[in-house]
């Protein structure tokens, strides 16, 4: 019993001195990986639709359909004026692609499971066609249509709003 007294007394003087030593060590920096220049000179882009899907329950879980994700992504591309929008991907320097679909999971094998909304951006080559960034928004499903629908348009706000972050240079820190 007075070894177990010990060992804790022990434990407990050391403890305060675990915040410190690690404060000590210098953080690890990460350098960040480049952007592809491509995507940093586009002028003109191609909008995609990836497509939408929708749930067999009868009711739909979104209003607007399944281009409703192409439809608010391309307007809020058009209301940006960062980019002329072309009608071909012949002529754009960067095709984009949106696609809403909606992610099942299976839990258990006992067919419990779950259902999200998951929202894609694909940048690509025209020229090649290489996939050049991609971003994946998780959305839920909301308690009512407008609930959903207000989280529909939420997740397509995000993905414009990464590209925005995406496309716009930030300054150079100041050291």
């Amino acid at each position: 019993m007075r070894c177990f007294r010990i060992a804790v007394l022990c434990l407990t003087l050391a403890m305060p001195q675990l915040p410190l030593s690690m404060a000590q060590s210098k953080p690890t920096v990460v350098p960040t990986a480049p952007i592809p220049p491509l995507i940093l000179a586009a002028k003109k882009v191609f909008i995609a639709n990836g497509g939408g899907d929708e749930m067999a329950l009868g009711d739909p879980i979104f209003s607007g359909g399944p281009d409703r994700a192409y439809n608010q992504f391309y307007a809020a591309i058009r209301n940006w004026d960062r980019f002329n929008i072309v009608s071909s991907p012949a002529d754009a320097d960067l095709l984009l692609e949106i696609r809403q679909e909606v992610q099942t999971v299976t839990l258990g094998g006992k067919g419990g499971g779950s259902a999200t909304p998951l929202f894609r951006l694909g940048i690509r080559d025209p020229k090649t066609n290489a996939l050049l960034w991609a971003f994946h928004i998780h959305s839920e499903f909301g308690m009512g249509q407008g609930n959903s629908d207000r989280n529909f348009d939420q997740a397509v706000d995000r993905i414009v709003n990464d590209l925005r972050i995406l496309v716009t240079p930030t300054p150079p820190a100041v050291q």
